[in-house]
């Protein structure tokens, strides 16, 4: 198991590796642009060579890249759909240019589910008919507020059977998503049979990732609101998703809410602790 928090690149990506140090990470999570618009400044050769050699000599592996919030392979109006091709296309590219094997893309909305997810079957497999690499495209599991699509394990296994290249297709587990969506994770019994649907729906081979965040909300809310470890409605569930023995090989990363570093320290020795108790 490694742990990681999700890490801004704020003033390029070789700051990252002072940032992850920080916080004991061993993996990180990172977008490679501006989260929330639609451009992208080219990468700089300099600054993501001094990201490489960083990361190696310090073995914080593997690296995610996670996708902006805005694209949506889900919608069913043309200019927004050709946009958000067009966006998974860039980050597949910049994935593999910044040594990281693994991009998460939200999954879209849509209020029609049945042409919401061809939409973004469609949408994957004509990525990566313009992108010829090994990076692997996890899919996130989602709260279902709204027309959310993929907040049951289901619909994100439809979704994946519609994907022409298997290999290139996986899941990160959101904990507080599943949680929000219904999924009770409170105690150790439902913790374990969580994961058994899971496993018995898609399959825990296809699991790459561990998204660790508590929920602020309640048990089938579908409202995403990511909390402090073990201090949500998820609770002391936390140590028995941390300590499910299917799990132990995963990286972790967590995604809790945070104004300053002081959050962060504060989350990666909530872990340790839990995972002490083991």
């Amino acid at each position: 198991m490694k742990l990681g928090f999700h890490i801004s690149i704020a003033g390029g990506f070789k700051n990252v590796l002072q940032r992850a140090e920080a916080r004991g990470c061993e993996t990180v999570q990172l977008f490679s642009r501006n989260p929330r618009g639609w451009k992208y400044s080219p990468l700089d050769p300099e600054d993501i060579a001094l990201f490489k050699e960083g990361v190696k000599s310090k073995r914080i592996s593997p690296v995610f890249v996670h996708m902006p919030y805005l694209p949506n392979l889900a919608s069913s109006t043309t200019q927004l759909f050709k946009r958000s091709v067009d966006s998974l296309i860039e980050d597949l590219k910049r994935s593999e240019v910044i040594g990281a094997p693994f991009l998460i893309m939200h999954i879209g909305s849509s209020e029609d589910n049945v042409k919401g997810m061809k939409q973004m079957m469609y949408g994957i497999n004509r990525a990566f008919a313009q992108v010829r690499n090994n990076v692997v495209l996890l899919l996130e599991n989602t709260a279902g507020s709204g027309h959310e699509l993929g907040s049951e394990f289901e619909q994100l296994h439809e979704i994946m059977s519609g994907v022409d290249e298997k290999k290139r297709i996986g899941i990160v587990f959101d904990t507080a998503h599943a949680f929000e969506a219904g999924y009770d994770l409170r105690t150790k019994d439902r913790v374990a049979k969580t994961i058994e649907r899971f496993d018995n729906v898609i399959g825990l081979r296809k699991l790459y990732a561990i998204h660790l965040n508590d929920s602020k909300t309640k048990l089938g809310s579908r409202s995403d609101r990511h909390w402090h470890i073990a201090q949500g409605e998820i609770g002391r569930g936390m140590r028995y998703i941390l300590t499910h023995p299917a799990l132990q090989e995963l990286p972790f990363i967590m995604e809790t809410p945070r104004t300053n570093l002081k959050e962060d320290l504060m989350n990666m020795r909530a872990v340790k602790k839990l995972l002490a108790r083991r």
